[in-house]
């Protein structure tokens, strides 16, 4: 974990769950993540990761989204955060 209590969505175990606090990234990308309802203060749980650098589930508003590796490890986490 991060020295300020943030990780990123590769670095959660599954089952973790909290609030997205950053995502960094160029406008392409914030555009994708706004439209999958991704964004900051939004609480997530990680459902799964692939071995490697295969893609990430998450679920939020009891939905579940899969994400890419790269996308997944630009979004920062407060793990455990409660709104």
């Amino acid at each position: 974990m991060g020295s300020n209590g943030l990780v990123n969505l590769t670095q959660m175990n599954s089952g973790q769950n909290g609030i997205v606090t950053e995502i960094r990234g160029g406008f392409g990308m914030m555009e994708r993540l706004n439209a999958l309802g991704i964004i900051t203060g939004k609480r997530i749980s990680k459902i799964s990761s692939m071995v490697g650098r295969g893609p990430v589930t998450i679920e939020l508003d009891r939905v579940q989204i899969a994400i890419g590796f790269n996308m997944a490890k630009r979004i920062l986490v407060e793990i455990g955060k409660r709104q």
